[in-house]
């Protein structure tokens, strides 16, 4: 008897022992969403870094666009100095132009008028007159830089010339050359102010 009692108490013990060891439903489906859970985190984990990647590509995209457009502007401004600077110093440079350009035909009726004045004594009040204000006239064209266009047997130059007309030269040598001068020209500061009007010889 004691010795079935003691086979029964043993399997008993032994049945206890498995239905511990053995894991219920319960602990089985808590296992599995523990793991879903651990791997929901780091799905999250690794979206959230891709998202970061891709946030960091597109501001890096976008600061290469702002130093580009920074390096034109740049440049831009440095063009649009220079050319202000030289305009600047085109004005100044030619400053008055106009002014310069309105006292030429004074210049030219002194001349005619002092060619005119050719037969009469030097001592004559009207001619030293004459000649005195047109000196003036002169020495303010010189203080102006401006400066009176050479052409007289000169080779014929569409750069200072305009030829008002072709006649045949009296020597070889004249053929192509200004032979006859109908109005004088100048220039303001290497600037041509007004061409000279020449008749070329051919």
């Amino acid at each position: 008897m004691a010795e079935e009692k003691n086979k029964q108490e043993a399997e008993v013990r032994a049945e206890e022992q498995m239905v511990e060891t053995t894991p219920t439903a319960e602990e089985t489906t808590s296992e599995k969403e523990g793991a879903s859970t651990e791997e929901k985190k780091e799905k999250k984990k690794k979206s959230k870094k891709d998202k970061k990647e891709a946030k960091i590509e597109e501001l890096g995209e976008k600061l290469q666009d702002l130093q580009d457009k920074h390096l034109r502007l740049q440049a831009e401004f440095d063009n649009f100095r220079r050319r202000t600077i030289k305009e600047k110093a085109d004005l100044i440079k030619s400053g008055g132009e106009s002014v310069l350009v309105n006292i030429l035909p004074v210049i030219d009726d002194f001349e005619r008028a002092i060619e005119s004045l050719k037969e009469l004594p030097e001592d004559d009040p009207g001619k030293q007159g004459t000649v005195l204000i047109y000196n003036k006239f002169e020495e303010f064209l010189k203080q102006n830089n401006v400066k009176e266009i050479e052409a007289l047997h000169q080779d014929f130059d569409v750069d200072h010339h305009e030829a008002l007309t072709k006649i045949p030269a009296a020597e070889e040598e004249l053929k192509g050359k200004v032979v006859d001068v109908i109005q004088k020209g100048y220039c303001l500061n290497e600037k041509v102010i007004r061409f000279a009007k020449v008749v070329v010889g051919e």
